[in-house]
């Protein structure tokens, strides 16, 4: 009886470097699974890019948007994606679809290759483009297990969420508050922490910090789209160049829309109701 009172009391073995090697190692394999719709989208992208013959029988866009619509059908017809998970990536598409309207309408970037599937000047497969973000955020959420602290009340995310996304449009004709928003976020996700499971052992990073990391992947996704000619923007008409690193601000803000609306079909699930460690 004493020898387990004492091992329930024994404080928990300190963590080695090969610990945080593992769980290094099983993040990344983690954080790739989540973002399988997104890597298969960019592996196209990137694929079509150097390869695409002019004797194909479809536009490379038509492609495209084809094969977005497959990965989604497989995903749900092999359970790999949950019909929750599938809204999250509609909710996307829909929001993102029209925003790609407008922006191609004023000028910000444009679609350079003709297509059959498109809305105006913009090609049908862009929306799976946002919506494999969405995507990643949801599959994220059960993959990693995603747990929060301290997580602002829903109408605070939901005034925020829905600045940001009014901001995207409004700026073109008035002041950009594209920095008081990164600073409300900031204000708004303070005391909020996001718990994830890369094994077995509970890490946390703060939120800002979350979305920031996403916010790189992306404008690194974007480079590899623009060097693929999938869309270019005004400084890139002439040639290829990097895109440019204020972007990472629109992408950041773009992660306050995104976790508003992964909210709406996920609820965030408290530290302390953890799933059961396997």
């Amino acid at each position: 009886m004493t020898h387990r009172a004492d091992a329930i009391d024994r404080p928990p073995p300190r963590e080695t470097w090969r610990d945080w090697l593992r769980d290094f190692w099983w993040f990344g394999l983690k954080e790739a699974w989540a973002s399988l719709f997104g890597g298969l989208m960019l592996a196209a992208i990137l694929g079509t890019g150097f390869w695409w013959p002019d004797w194909m029988p479809l536009y490379r866009y038509d492609f495209l948007f084809l094969y977005a619509v497959a990965i989604q059908v497989t995903l749900l017809a092999t359970g790999l994606e949950s019909p929750r998970e599938a809204a999250v990536i509609g909710i996307f598409h829909v929001v993102a679809t029209a925003m790609e309207l407008f922006k191609t309408h004023v000028g910000s970037w444009a679609y350079p290759e003709p297509a059959v599937f498109r809305i105006a000047g913009v090609p049908l497969f862009t929306g799976f483009m946002y919506s494999a973000v969405g995507s990643y955020i949801a599959r994220a959420w059960r993959v990693m297990d995603l747990r929060f602290t301290g997580y602002p009340p829903a109408w605070q995310t939901g005034v925020l969420a829905a600045a940001v996304y009014v901001n995207f449009f409004t700026h073109h004709y008035t002041v950009d508050l594209r920095w008081p928003l990164v600073i409300a976020s900031v204000v708004i996700f303070r005391r909020c922490w996001v718990h994830y499971r890369p094994v077995r052992t509970d890490r946390r990073m703060p939120q800002p910090v979350a979305n920031l990391l996403v916010a790189l992947f992306i404008w690194f996704a974007e480079n590899i789209g623009t060097f693929a000619e999938v869309w270019v923007y005004p400084n890139q008409t002439d040639g290829w160049r990097p895109v440019k690193l204020d972007k990472l601000v629109a992408w950041y803000l773009l992660m306050i829309l995104s976790g508003f609306l992964v909210t709406l079909v996920h609820k965030p699930k408290a530290a302390g109701d953890a799933s059961p460690r396997t």
